[in-house]
């Protein structure tokens, strides 16, 4: 089952040359609520999902929140899905995400969740990346997303 056309806008980015859009069209939902505009493109069998912080992002030290790492993680889990061409994974939900948090994300900069498919069954998907920022790591995470029959 394919993303819907009417929930995400997927186009080529007018901004950003050789990457994709990655945004629902409702803006009151949590991806471009919380998170804001995010782009997308495929590196080989990597997805690279990337947000651009804001203040809002910020924490007490002035470091990117865990919990924005965090939704950008989970958001990257499906955005990899349907980039690497496994649109077959929606319906789908999150089961597990573990993360080790490396390095503060210097809200400045693009943040980027780097993924790739590990192994796929029939019902699940197992996923791992990195968070980055250039040469610098964020957080490392897995993730295991199950496929849900279609409704």
């Amino acid at each position: 089952m394919a993303i819907a056309d009417d929930a995400f806008e997927t186009g080529p980015d007018p901004d950003h040359s050789g990457w994709n859009q990655w945004n629902l069209r409702d803006e009151t939902l949590f991806n471009t609520a919380v998170l804001g505009r995010m782009i997308v493109r495929r590196e080989d069998e990597r997805c690279r999902l990337r947000m651009f912080p804001q203040r809002r992002h910020e924490n007490l030290q002035g470091m990117i929140h865990g919990a924005a790492t965090q939704g950008l993680i989970d958001i990257a889990l499906f955005a990899t899905l349907h980039t690497l061409g496994r649109d077959d994974a929606g319906p789908s939900v999150t089961l597990e995400i573990s993360t080790q948090f490396i390095g503060g994300g210097d809200p400045k900069r693009p943040l980027d969740a780097v993924s790739e498919v590990m192994r796929e069954t029939g019902r699940l998907l197992f996923v791992r990346g990195t968070v980055e920022q250039d040469d610098d790591i964020v957080a490392a995470y897995s993730g295991i997303v199950r496929k849900l029959p279609p409704r």
